[in-house]
């Protein structure tokens, strides 16, 4: 049965773009010690390590690997609870990899990520990137020795892609209602992908434009992909998301994602869809403009899924933002962390 208006806004996860918005055609450890599962504590002991470590990813089991380069320092992340794998290339080998994509390749259709299994930044080019474009990312990855490795999306990435259920915008547009956040003085507003704010104002329930729903309070897109709308009815915000099955999940809060973890999306066009996180900290290309510091999964999207809530279990982790394939073939799809915008409006989830 399809969702009443009021179950519509109820979803605290929304996507962003749908109709109006083109975008870029883009160890063992020591008896004595306890196991490591945190992320954020892996994420932590990789960033004290410095360039003597490449990274942390959880294992099919969901135990946290930190990627090392020399027993030593091996030794160091066994004794602290977590497994170690040995890699050639440190941060530093990684970073400069990266910065030689930065200055060469930033092509709309291309995108690139840190694969931290392989050791490997990773450029994909989409079908739009041939002749002379695709000379110059091969001439970068060439100068990286080895650093960086090239693949081929099987669609042009694109920000037309949305999630959540729908919303409308003023003028034509249609996108989807990210989480619902809440101000320190309880003022209610709900998250989206600002390449979907930037397109209008005002934003409505319904295509005929009659039922409001909020007015943009803030934008930022490219760069990042977050935009902010403030609730011209608090009673329209909950803190769930919609699961195309007649029922919701509670949200009671939010975090950064790593790679590894278990994930699903929920859209207006494709419903609820899983998968998992490949990479975080993407660069993707669009036509409009460079987005930095993104999600990479192997979830699924199409054109009204974009900007729309990723989760993980009752946590909230992105917003979609675009990517490439449908979910007839599978795809590739990159999300806006939601902890950054959450940060910058100095909202919580509701």
């Amino acid at each position: 049965m399809r969702p009443t208006r009021s179950s519509l806004l109820r979803a605290a996860a929304v996507a962003a773009a749908g109709t109006l918005v083109a975008a870029g055609a883009l160890i063992g450890a020591p008896a004595q010690a306890a196991p490591l599962t945190s992320a954020d504590t892996a994420a932590s002991l990789a960033d004290r390590l410095g360039d003597r470590a490449a990274g942390t990813y959880a294992d099919a089991s969901g135990r946290m690997i930190v990627a090392v380069t020399d027993e030593a320092t091996a030794r160091q992340v066994r004794a602290a609870g977590a497994i170690a794998k040995l890699v050639t290339r440190g941060a530093a080998e990684l970073n400069r990899a990266t910065a030689e994509l930065e200055r060469s390749a930033k092509i709309p259709g291309t995108a690139w990520w840190t694969d931290v299994v392989t050791n490997q930044v990773v450029i994909s080019v989409d079908p739009t990137v041939t002749g002379a474009k695709l000379e110059r990312v091969k001439a970068a990855a060439a100068r990286t020795n080895g650093a960086v490795r090239i693949e081929r999306e099987a669609g042009a990435l694109s920000t037309r892609i949305s999630g959540g259920q729908a919303i409308y915008a003023q003028g034509g547009g249609r996108c989807s209602l990210g989480f619902n956040v809440r101000s320190s003085s309880g003022v209610t507003y709900f998250l989206t992908a600002g390449h979907c704010t930037d397109i209008a104002a005002n934003w409505y329930s319904n295509s005929a434009q009659t039922a409001l729903i909020g007015t943009r309070a803030g934008t930022s897109f490219p760069g990042n992909d977050y935009g902010i709308v403030r609730h011209s009815n608090s009673a329209n915000a909950s803190g769930d998301v919609y699961l195309y099955n007649g029922s919701y999940q509670d949200v009671t809060g939010a975090a950064n994602a790593f790679v590894g973890q278990s994930v699903q999306r929920s859209g207006s066009t494709t419903g609820l869809r899983g998968g998992s996180v490949t990479a975080i900290n993407a660069t993707v290309n669009y036509a409009q403009g460079s987005v930095y510091g993104l999600i990479r999964t192997n979830v699924c999207a199409e054109p009204g899924d974009s900007g729309g809530s990723l989760f993980s279990g009752s946590t909230a982790l992105g917003l979609t933002s675009g990517g490439s394939g449908n979910c007839t073939v599978g795809g590739t799809t990159y999300f806006q962390p939601v902890t950054e915008p959450m940060s910058v409006y100095g909202v919580s989830i509701i």
